[in-house]
């Protein structure tokens, strides 16, 4: 639409050069988009795809929730074939959900999630039983580089993890939850062809755990 000569010469042109832009804008949404034409994908304000919002809501429905899990891979000599693990959604804000992992009496591990500016980040908060940070292996994870699903996320590790451990460089997390049926955690390293999977079963909650070793101190939150 072109604009009248006359609204460059009058300051009192300006209201109406502005209710023109609002037309224009209403105007052109994804309805007058050319025929076989994609509207550009929407992210929110906080960063997430919305494959990476929904994985989050269908984390959220788990909170309070434990689960008993059974380990699917996992090299022949470690302990999680035998070992009873439960999984505990124990603290949910808005930004961030820990998941404190018990292995038989080992309350060392929690897995934290967290809402960044660029998609989701997985970390691994290791602690001792007098509830310090593990000096030696804590705090390696890393962040999203792609949407992912609605169901799975993926976590490349990041420089820190591989900085500890160079094998890490081929390296990616990984989590899973399928609404009702089960979440599962797990790694693969291409390097060495390493691979962990435990899945938990979601039809049936089991008695919430004690607090992880540390919880006052470092789970930034309330039972």
């Amino acid at each position: 639409m072109p604009i009248p000569r006359h609204f460059h010469t009058s300051s009192a042109a300006f209201p109406a050069l502005i209710l023109i832009a609002g037309f224009v804008l209403i105007a052109c949404d994804d309805r007058d988009l050319p025929d076989g034409t994609e509207p550009p994908e929407r992210v929110t304000a906080e960063g997430l795809s919305p494959e990476q919002e929904v994985f989050w809501e269908n984390l959220e429905e788990l909170c309070g929730q434990a689960f008993r899990g059974e380990a699917r891979e996992a090299p022949e000599d470690s302990n999680w074939w035998e070992a009873e693990l439960v999984m505990h959604v124990r603290v949910c804000g808005d930004d961030e959900i820990r998941i404190p992992l018990h292995v038989d009496d080992d309350r060392s591990r929690t897995w934290v999630v967290t809402r960044t500016d660029a998609g989701l980040r997985l970390k691994h908060d290791h602690r001792l039983e007098d509830g310090t940070p593990d000096p030696t292996n804590t705090d390696y994870g890393g962040d999203t580089t792609e949407p992912g699903s609605e169901t799975r996320q993926e976590f490349p590790a990041d420089a820190y993890s591989i900085d500890a451990v160079p094998g890490r460089a081929t390296q990616h997390w990984f989590l899973e939850v399928h609404p009702e049926e089960i979440f599962a955690y797990g790694l693969v390293r291409e390097e060495n062809g390493l691979r962990y999977r435990v899945e938990f079963d979601l039809n049936e909650p089991v008695e919430t755990p004690p607090a992880p070793w540390g919880a006052d101190a470092g789970d930034g939150g309330s039972e």
